[in-house]
């Protein structure tokens, strides 16, 4: 059984405000859990069905109904195990000799998590995210990542005072009148991939900190790329030419 004052705590880190105060965050689905128990995450609690219980004796955890379950998760359709989890300040990782994605207010949960997956798939250890970007902790933003969070180092910044400090990096910004992507030579080594905004781009005060600036060429009439879609593309070339 989960009591009542469980199903509020755990309820209550739906929203930002509340997982800032307790430092913790809700991880959910089968997939999710098994990619939190292989990570150093501090984990609080566990939640689960009798059926994931049966399939995991070794985890501690409390057993609840799916009824229960139902009433604490932020799924459409209910899963076998809910886990709360610790927060930890995240440290970026050797980023003078790797690529890392700088992301300038990136707003819908569905993209950054997305973002996460693809820095993931290609390696990318490193994502710099505004202050201003949506929370990574949003259970929209962990269920997206689809377990990529546990390998990916995302730290909150002021994007400008982050490139002043870091002159060394070559920044390359993906705007509409950058050079094609095709014809440039990336230096995949201390350099970073600035996605700007889904509707506003970069924002102006960045530009000048730009060192490169690309786009990717466009054959057809669509007027934009959705920017999850148009950052695995440039980390696809960035990849390709390392």
């Amino acid at each position: 059984m989960i009591s009542a004052n469980q199903k509020k705590y755990v309820n209550s880190l739906k929203q930002k405000k509340f997982r800032t105060q307790y430092n913790s965050f809700i991880v959910e689905g089968v997939k999710m859990v098994e990619e939190l128990l292989q990570s150093d995450y501090e984990i609080e609690s566990i939640f689960a069905t009798p059926t994931w219980i049966d399939n995991n004796s070794t985890i501690d955890c409390g057993e609840v109904s799916g009824k229960e379950l139902d009433q604490i998760s932020s799924l459409k359709t209910p899963n076998e195990v809910v886990a709360i989890v610790k927060q930890k300040e995240a440290q970026l990782f050797e980023i003078n000799s790797s690529l890392t994605i700088a992301l300038d207010i990136i707003q819908d949960p569905g993209n950054l998590g997305t973002i996460i997956r693809t820095a993931d798939w290609f390696g990318i250890k490193n994502i710099v995210c505004s202050d201003d970007s949506v929370d990574v902790y949003n259970p929209k933003v962990m269920q997206a990542t689809m377990g990529s969070f546990f390998r990916v180092n995302i730290v909150y910044t002021n994007l400008a005072d982050f490139f002043s400090k870091n002159t060394d990096l070559t920044i390359y910004g993906a705007l509409m009148d950058g050079n094609n992507i095709y014809d440039e030579k990336f230096n995949s080594k201390g350099s970073v991939l600035l996605m700007g905004n889904e509707s506003k781009g970069i924002s102006d005060e960045l530009i000048p900190f730009i060192t490169e600036k690309i786009s990717i060429p466009k054959y057809g009439k669509a007027e934009s790329l959705n920017v999850a879609t148009a950052t695995a593309i440039l980390c696809a070339e960035c990849k390709r030419i390392v």
